[in-house]
């Protein structure tokens, strides 16, 4: 159907799935799932040599309701972009290694930084991007690794999380 310039595919309830604007050309699908979560406080000193899952607890948005707790859920088979960026307050120096690992049910995603700075930092970001093929029900989360050094280093609010639907 078409509505003020507009082109509009429905669902047969009437929802509107693909939007075209007849005026900018742009096409949208208000239905497509994407969210994006922070941490509702600072994970404050994270335990050393263990695997810590990052608490990604206020959703800023989330279409189609697919993301909750610490982790989303693929609602269908596609690809997916993810995007992780984690803001870090007192980086230890002495810690051997840190690893941001992005997690989904198919594979694991890495990035890992050697602290060798001449003193410990204020704060420091990691990050991973990827287009990961998900199926449907496999699920994607977010989990830091400091090995030695002292639990020191905390997790920022200023952290993200987001993953939308590509194809």
């Amino acid at each position: 159907r078409t509505s003020s310039n507009n082109i509009v595919l429905s669902d047969g309830d009437g929802n509107p799935r693909i939007i075209a604007d007849g005026n900018t050309g742009a096409v949208t699908m208000p239905a497509q799932p994407a969210f994006q979560a922070i941490p509702a406080s600072t994970q404050a000193n994270i335990a050393i040599n263990s695997v810590v899952v990052v608490a990604f607890g206020t959703e800023r948005f989330d279409i189609g309701g697919n993301y909750s707790g610490n982790s989303f859920t693929a609602p269908v088979t596609g690809k997916y972009q993810f995007n992780v960026n984690l803001y870090l307050d007192n980086i230890d120096t002495a810690a051997a290694y840190y690893e941001l690992r992005f997690l989904t049910s198919n594979r694991t995603y890495y990035h890992i930084i050697v602290p060798k700075f001449t003193s410990d930092l204020a704060y420091f970001t990691l990050s991973v991007s990827t287009l990961a093929d998900m199926d449907a029900s496999d699920t994607a989360y977010v989990a830091l690794i400091q090995s030695d050094g002292t639990a020191q280093t905390d997790i920022s609010v200023s952290s993200f999380f987001s993953g939308y639907l590509v194809a």
